[in-house]
């Protein structure tokens, strides 16, 4: 079976696309994540269907047809609360997945808890928007909390371009976050968070540029490191704005225009 390279990932090295499936390397993490996925799947959640190990002992899994949301139009405010709605989805059915006894996660970012197990980068990158929205790229997954995935998620989706003008930010993150059907407890906390979970990332790049690991350090010179410096500063910065958004209901105007999406893939 003739074999494509999947490219625009950064952390993992050779994926490729095999006819209807994906073959990536297989790790000690792989059997914690397709029973996470596996369990998402039986409770109704859409994500790329587990199929085993290939004969060169990768990891196959189903491929989903459609472009990524960062190689689309900009995202609408009912397009971001659908977003909004299905991470809220994987949320709830993550609460009732209890991991295997031996399980084994990899994770580059430690959580500051491990309430439920999350799949940490919920983001443009990792949706694909054709005939269905699914995310994928599950290989992150690992114990967290709904706040701490969901500071991620909602910087990611509203956030990630320090050009966009903070009133227009602020409203596409309120259609986000009233898609995911947010109490007031979890909008409260989440201004701070997403400064926290951004300064992580931030850090992460840092601290591997530093220390030379791997694919992080190089991220961090392409780039990466520039972007994140620029996405926390702008999170930070406008803090305030996004907890008084938050505070009140979406707008109704669901059609509005977002504005254009920045160069940089994060």
């Amino acid at each position: 079976m003739d074999e494509q390279a999947l490219t625009g990932g950064n952390a993992t090295d050779a994926v490729v696309r095999a006819g209807d499936t994906v073959r990536k390397p297989w790790t000690p993490a792989t059997p914690s994540v397709t029973a996470y996925v596996e369990g998402l799947r039986a409770a109704g959640v859409d994500a790329p269907k587990p199929m085993g190990r290939d004969d060169r002992g990768r990891s196959v899994q189903e491929f989903v047809i459609g472009p990524s949301a960062m190689d689309v139009d900009p995202l609408s405010h009912a397009d971001l609360r659908r977003v909004g709605s299905m991470v809220r989805r994987i949320h709830d059915a993550s609460v009732g997945f209890v991991p295997p006894a031996d399980a084994v996660w990899e994770t580059a970012i430690p959580a500051p808890g491990a309430d439920l197990v999350c799949h940490n980068d919920l983001a443009p990158w990792n949706l694909i928007v054709g005939d269905r929205w699914v995310f994928i790229d599950w290989d992150a997954s690992a114990p967290s909390t709904r706040l701490w995935d969901l500071a991620y998620a909602a910087q990611a989706f509203t956030l990630n371009d320090a050009t966009t003008p903070p009133e227009v930010a602020a409203a596409r993150l309120t259609a986000f976050v009233d898609g995911y059907g947010a109490d007031p407890e979890l909008r409260e906390a989440l201004p701070q968070a997403m400064t926290a979970r951004t300064a992580a990332m931030l850090d992460l790049l840092k601290s591997s540029h530093r220390d030379g690991r791997e694919p992080w350090a190089s991220m961090y010179l392409s780039g990466h490191g520039a972007h994140w410096s620029a996405a926390l500063r702008y999170v930070e910065t406008h803090s305030a704005r996004w907890a008084a958004a938050l505070a009140t209901p979406a707008s109704s105007d669901a059609t509005a225009d977002p504005p254009a999406r920045s160069a940089t893939d994060a």
